[in-house]
């Protein structure tokens, strides 16, 4: 027996026609550098995209060429977003945090045919924009100096004079499903970055999973916050979560600081957000220092990238009432994979200690963990290998490489991630698997010293790493930055781990800096750490 049910392809032109119309009054709402916010709705995004879809078509973009974006959060950004993949096309988000080098290497290796430019970033562009071969066209927005950006061949034009013309509606294509409509790459803190290509019917899919109520709840009742930059994991999905729902979008744009996010969400009052663990610790900080400001509007703040201490969350909701849920997931999983959703039946002890795991998979989402050998383990909580994931939004090979079996292995991704997961499902993460400590024959999980250390009041933020030792091969590192006014001691410290993990777990090497360095994602750099320490440039107190 066969279905007869229409087959309407699951595209984002479909979450862009229905955005725009059935959900025509939704607003994107981007603060501006005044501190004023631009309001435009929803249809009137949706006429903006079809004279970018018009324009880009004039301009020779006729396929699935790729369209690259070079940009902060805002309305234009949004723009390129729906319009971009609902014409064919592929929107290439870059990453602005990488190197000349990297940006050089993935333009060319997506073969991006157009730009789209923030005007305040044409001076990070401008030098790297000759070496992108495949280059014609660059789109600017804002007013600014062109002239940087012009060379022989390409086509330089603002973003307003480019699409002033072109009429307001457009011949969407009816497009293949499995076709891609975006692409996101890897940020590459081992090797060049890796290319992930986003097809229509994972991007709906996916869409649909953040919408559902074991996912972020959205609705249009709701006003998201869309901290996390767009070049980042497809926004972790927020954008057309947003279209789909109905839910109003709030664009920090480039303002990404404490200060200006808490005036925004006192001012503009969002119900949902998403960001990384470093800038909600930035925002607490600013919240202790500076009493008087609301944010209890945010009813749901989803927060990954990087392991959420159990403190962060346990002061948001203690003291601002804000509820910050631990969420897992990578560019690979496009990324939501897993979000900590405690059952309301158990006892707040049993709630807290879920809510520190990276959560179970959401609906579609299938996770295991596998020994050395391949071998899957039980989910009983004890047992720990390593993390793999597959499912209908994660992706399968990397754009334009072969895979020797490193990354992908009988369907699943393997995600290089070291953990355990529970009865119930719920995954706790211990490590990378290249950033787990061995020392004497035994793991030690940075990511749980890290996580206990930042528990401590005088500690802003903490980064554990291997180091070499001569008799049990590694041994703990921990970086630690302390809050202003405070000076704890290694011995303190240490004291304050006992008890907590076992004896032969505990540093007995410490430095103190001013700031972790950063991957391109907020991530800490532990890599970068590692090279520091191998030169001798960090400061180590023994004890």
């Amino acid at each position: 027996m066969q279905s007869t049910m229409m087959n309407a392809p699951l595209t984002t032109t479909a979450i862009l026609r229905h955005g725009s119309s059935v959900h025509g009054s939704a607003t994107v709402r981007t603060l501006q550098p005044d501190g004023s916010v631009k309001v435009g709705t929803f249809a009137e995004v949706g006429r903006r995209a079809a004279q970018l879809a018009n324009a880009l078509r004039g301009c020779g973009i006729t396929g699935d060429e790729r369209v690259a974006t070079f940009m902060w959060n805002n309305q234009e950004h949004v723009e390129a977003y729906v319009a971009v993949p609902s014409m064919g096309a592929v929107l290439h988000t870059l990453n602005l945090r990488l190197t000349s080098e990297q940006l050089v290497y993935i333009g060319n290796h997506a073969q991006d045919r157009v730009v789209i430019v923030d005007g305040s970033l044409v001076s990070l562009l401008a030098p790297v924009l000759p070496q992108i071969r495949s280059v014609h066209t660059v789109v600017v927005t804002g007013h600014v100096d062109l002239a940087p950006l012009r060379r022989d061949g390409v086509t330089v034009v603002g973003y307003e004079e480019f699409i002033a013309a072109q009429p307001e509606t457009f011949d969407w294509p009816d497009l293949d499903e499995h076709s891609a409509a975006a692409m996101c790459y890897t940020s590459g803190t081992t090797g060049n970055p890796k290319g992930v290509a986003y097809s229509h019917r994972s991007t709906y899919l996916h869409s649909m999973a953040a919408c559902a109520a074991d996912g972020l709840r959205v609705s249009c009742e709701d006003r998201i916050l869309s901290i996390v930059p767009m070049f980042h994991a497809n926004a972790w999905g927020l954008i057309y979560a947003a279209f789909m729902a109905g839910a109003d979008l709030l664009m920090p744009e480039r303002f990404l600081q404490a200060e200006p996010l808490v005036r925004l969400i006192g001012a503009e009052k969002p119900t949902i957000a998403g960001a990384v663990p470093t800038i909600w610790n930035d925002v607490l900080n600013f919240l202790d220092s500076n009493p008087g400001h609301d944010v209890s509007s945010l009813g749901l703040v989803a927060c990954g990238g990087s392991a959420v201490p159990l403190h962060l969350m346990q002061t948001f909701e203690e003291k601002y009432g804000v509820q910050i849920l631990q969420a897992w997931g990578m560019t690979e999983t496009s990324p939501l994979a897993a979000i900590a959703h405690p059952p309301a039946s158990l006892d707040e002890q049993e709630r807290w200690r879920l809510r520190a795991t990276q959560g179970r998979p959401v609906v579609g989402v299938e996770l295991r963990i596998v020994d050395d050998a391949g071998h899957e383990l039980p989910h009983d909580g004890e047992a720990v290998g390593e993390l793999q994931v597959r499912g209908p939004w994660i992706t399968g090979t990397y754009f334009g490489e072969e895979d020797d079996g490193e990354k992908f292995h009988d369907g699943w991704l393997r995600t290089g991630d070291v953990g355990r997961i529970d009865s119930r499902s719920y995954v706790t993460l211990t490590d990378r698997t290249k950033d787990v400590i061995k020392s004497g024959g035994e793991w030690i999980s940075s990511v749980e010293l890290e996580l206990l250390l930042a528990g401590h009041p005088d500690v802003l933020e903490a980064s554990v790493i291997g180091v070499p030792d001569t008799k049990w091969q590694e041994r703990p590192l921990a970086v630690v930055v302390v809050r202003e006014g405070r000076e704890p001691t290694p011995g303190q410290l240490r004291a304050f781990l006992e008890g907590k993990v076992a004896k032969w777990w505990l540093p007995e090497r410490w430095c103190f800096v001013a700031e972790v360095p950063k991957t391109s994602v907020g991530k800490f750099d532990k890599k970068r750490l590692r090279s520091l320490h191998a030169d001798g440039e960090l400061a180590v107190i023994e004890i």
